[in-house]
């Protein structure tokens, strides 16, 4: 079915090609997040990169099981069986890491950061994986 833009749709404002640009985007977001150690940023621009390309998957191939927000769908995915180990494993990553409080001080390693921005390439390289299918 043909893609048709409305801009007054959560899901359909953008088609499925531009939300994975805006996840590239957004992963680039939380790239520079993390270098400049803002982790809270960081975590909260890779869950969305996540997201945003994922509702470019939902445009390719519909799944109400995956709601509306960008975190459900993260949470969908991380539970579809059909969806591949590696992809349910960043998933289960992104949704179980956590960015410190506001004013404390916590001792970081970057390694923590890489695995976090590492998990939401993933999930968006599925994403992008299920729109280029549908391509006509």
């Amino acid at each position: 079915m043909p893609f048709e833009r409305d801009p007054a749709h959560w899901l359909f404002q953008h088609s499925a090609d531009e939300w994975i640009s805006a996840a590239l985007a957004e992963i680039g977001r939380a790239s520079r997040a993390y270098e400049s150690r803002d982790a809270r940023g960081g975590l909260a621009c890779a869950r969305r990169a996540a997201g945003m390309a994922l509702n470019g998957a939902l445009i390719a191939e519909p799944n109400a099981a995956w709601g509306r927000s960008y975190v459900d769908h993260v949470r969908a995915l991380a539970r579809e069986a059909s969806a591949p180990e590696a992809v349910r494993k960043a998933c289960e990553l992104l949704l179980e890491a956590r960015a410190p409080a506001p004013g404390l001080l916590l001792l970081r390693s970057p390694g923590g950061d890489h695995a976090v921005l590492e998990a939401a390439r993933d999930v968006m390289a599925h994403a992008y994986a299920k729109v280029k299918r549908h391509e006509v």
